[in-house]
């Protein structure tokens, strides 16, 4: 057997380098780059591996730095997303801070189901020096560390240590990463002395492997007995989700659509795969959805769900599906999603269950008063979305007139990206997406933080794309720091912070939950009152994205705002408008609920008040059984 001698950091890089993943005929690498942040864990293993590779030749594996570690994970995710999960990145970190900082990354990986890889940096698996800095000791045993909190919250975990371990460990990860079914965060957790111990390595761990992702074919039976429940529909809806996106069923969906007259709703990640001014798409749909949406599928007696996990906020909480014998069919490629609701189960690809569909219910179509109605729903969501995009709101502007002249400056191709606060509800109910890639809104996991970082990700995944961070003061202030990484990589991002001093989102929340408003504003301590609801802090996020790098454009007015894009969308380097908007609103109307608890007894009339709202809404919440 030909061997060569390594470490095991070089050949992890080795072995890295030589990964593809192929899906329709089209190759592409897998593992195109490491981002990383050197510490005394990673800086002579897999931080002297990558130089090596990089001086050597002997493997193409480019390292980029970061500057956070969760903001790496995010772009690597970010990247995945915009590749269709056919590719991503790997992350290295050092012991201790440098490695838990990445698993609110990696919960956000495997919540949305996206690949990435995760190289935590371990203590040493001899213990010769023990306890070294940064490490945990625990009295319930010797082998537990840090890195065991990334379990939890990976789709495959492992640590590699000896050596000869990385082979199996090495195939594992890469057979999770391409699995469509399975995939999230990979976690390889490194000890540090293992990552430079040497072995003799068989020649063939680095030959050129293919990862075929392939496209699970449809049970002509499970077809059958879908179609069976359509044929006897009579006001069905479809909810496209993530899947239709990542599978490319977008062309296929839309064609099933117009064949049957069935009209479509959309998820956060499903927002795009049908044109926002194709004849039947009626938005998004749940807690935040659009007025046509919901009304359909308040009175919807089957429901088609393609690629959707059915999160609270698209099912409202169990609530907008009204009609007590709505029954469901759920396309899917994950049984644990085709199942859900009691369905009737469709496990495929969605691009050939689709098209299963279409061939099996070849002719029929919905009565012509279902597609009148979602025209007429639709018209009504028009009005809406218009008088939200021109309220004309003073003296500040409302976040949504914002959001109207984004829609207007921004060409088809644009991809913006948003993840937490009031953004994701207004934008899923306001964004016109034309193309699936345009809508990049992280909401399986909503994390503050995830925007700027994003950026990164989607633009180096995408250059011919303009990308479009969309940021609130909030998000901006958990993890704005990529700009540097933007200027640094020399990639050209605009980012739209909008600043209005409090967390609107939870601000409006905590309002019809009876709480106030209490904690959301940023603002000076009272003396008076020992509560933080004194003047307004003097805070300059625009200097602060000066500061780092940007070029900061100001906008006090709609006009100005879409003066200043104008100016950003011509600009050739990461540019940031900055603009002020007023924290409370107006907002879209709301047209379903979202269930989050009140306290059942209060000394607050606030809070009584808002739970006798809340047991009303409790009454309409049901199992779709």
């Amino acid at each position: 057997m030909n061997t060569v001698r390594l470490t095991t950091a070089q050949a992890l890089v080795r072995f890295l380098a030589a990964q593809y993943s192929e899906r329709d005929g089209q190759e592409q690498r897998l593992i195109p780059g490491v981002w990383g942040i050197f510490g005394h864990g990673n800086v002579a293993g897999v931080g002297q591996a990558l130089l090596q590779a990089a001086t050597t030749g002997k493997a193409d594996l480019p390292y980029y730095l970061a500057r956070n570690e969760q903001g790496m994970v995010h772009a690597s995710v970010a990247y995945a997303k915009m590749r269709d999960r056919l590719a991503t990145f790997a992350c290295t970190a050092s012991t201790g801070p440098g490695s838990t900082n990445m698993i609110t990354g990696a919960a956000l990986a495997t919540t949305n189901r996206l690949p990435v890889l995760l190289l935590p940096s371990d203590m040493f698996a001899t213990r010769a020096a023990d306890p070294v800095l940064q490490q945990l000791e625990d009295t319930r045993g010797g082998d537990v560390t840090v890195n065991d909190a990334f379990r939890a919250v990976s789709k495959y975990f492992d640590r590699v240590s000896r050596p000869e371990q990385l082979i199996p460990a090495a195939l594992a990860a890469m057979r999770v990463l391409t699995d469509p079914v399975e995939t999230g965060a990979v976690t390889l957790a490194l000890p540090q002395d293992v990552q430079a111990e040497a072995f003799d390595w068989p020649v063939s761990f680095f030959r050129r492997r293919v990862w075929h992702v392939g496209r699970p074919v449809p049970e002509p039976a499970a077809v059958e007995r879908a179609a069976a429940l359509l044929r006897g529909a009579r006001k069905p809806l479809i909810v496209a989700g993530g899947g239709v996106v990542y599978s490319g069923a977008e062309t296929a969906l839309r064609a099933f659509s117009e064949a049957t007259g069935i009209p479509v709703a959309d998820t956060h990640a499903g927002k795009g795969a049908v044109p926002w001014d194709h004849p039947y798409a009626v938005g998004g749909i749940g807690s935040t959805g659009s007025y046509a949406a919901n009304a359909l599928a308040k009175d919807a007696d089957v429901v088609l769900g393609i690629g959707t996990r059915y999160s609270d906020f698209t099912t409202a909480s169990h609530t907008v599906f009204g009609n007590p014998e709505v029954a469901f069919v759920n396309l899917n490629v994950a049984r644990l999603d085709a199942v859900k609701h009691s369905a009737e189960p469709l496990v495929a690809d969605a691009r050939l269950g689709i098209q299963a569909l279409a061939e099996a219910l070849d002719g029929w179509e919905v009565e012509p008063y279902h597609r009148v109605r979602a025209r007429e729903l639709i018209a009504r969501t028009r009005e809406i979305e218009e008088r939200c995009f021109t309220v004309g709101h003073g003296p500040l502007p409302a976040q949504t007139e914002i959001l109207g002249a984004l829609n207007d400056v921004l060409d088809d191709r644009a991809v913006v990206i948003n993840a937490a606060g009031s953004m994701p509800g207004d934008l899923q109910q306001l964004w016109r997406a034309r193309d699936p890639k345009a809508y990049h809104v992280e909401y399986a996991y909503s994390c503050m933080g995830y925007e700027v970082a994003a950026g990164v990700g989607a633009k180096m995944a995408d250059p011919s794309r303009e990308v479009v961070v969309l940021v609130g003061d909030g998000s901006y202030l958990m993890m704005a720091q990529e700009i540097v990484t933007m200027i640094s990589e020399g990639l050209k991002v605009i980012v739209v912070l909008v600043q209005n001093h409090g967390f609107a989102s939870i601000g409006a929340l905590s309002e019809s939950l009876g709480s106030q408003r209490f904690g959301t504003k940023y603002r000076y301590r009272n003396g008076s009152s020992g509560q933080l609801d004194g003047d307004v802090l003097p805070v300059d996020l625009a200097a602060n994205a000066s500061s780092l790098g940007a070029d900061v454009l100001h906008a006090t007015s709609v006009d100005e705002f879409r003066a200043a894009m104008e100016k950003a969308k011509a600009a050739t380097r990461t540019t940031v408008v900055h603009v002020e908007t007023d924290l409370h609103g107006p907002n879209p109307p709301a047209h379903a609920w979202w269930d989050v608890p009140v306290g059942e007894v209060s000394a607050l009339e606030s809070t009584r008040s808002a739970y006798e709202t809340y047991a009303a809404h409790k009454h309409n919440q049901r199992h779709y059984l």
